[in-house]
């Protein structure tokens, strides 16, 4: 049977607050960057990020989009960027705080 996007939503992102606690408070904005896995978790994440704002644009012209696959989106982006900042750490760097140039 096909499960419903809210289900899998629910029982597949079992790990993203796991992740969170193993890394130190966010207090700054940071940059993407770290080691290549990193890296490429935060690309990842920049394109789930994509998707999530087209999904939105197609719900709301209703274009039969499932609301729920909104929701997924987002914490597939959560998990991506709680996943990047681990691995960061995982490879013995430090994320990289956004210093703004004004």
């Amino acid at each position: 049977t096909r499960e419903s996007a809210s289900s899998v939503h629910d029982s597949n992102f079992p790990t993203t607050d796991e992740s969170d606690s193993l890394v130190p408070p966010l207090k700054n904005f940071i940059l993407p960057g770290g080691g290549q896995a990193s890296a490429a978790l935060h690309m990842s994440r920049s394109i789930c990020r994509r998707a999530e704002r087209r999904i939105v644009e197609l719900t709301q012209a209703e274009q039969g989009i499932d609301p729920a696959i909104t929701s997924f989106i987002n914490r597939l982006s959560d998990f991506l960027f709680a996943t990047a900042r681990l691995a960061c750490q995982l490879d013995g760097r430090q994320d990289t705080v956004y210093v703004n140039s004004k």
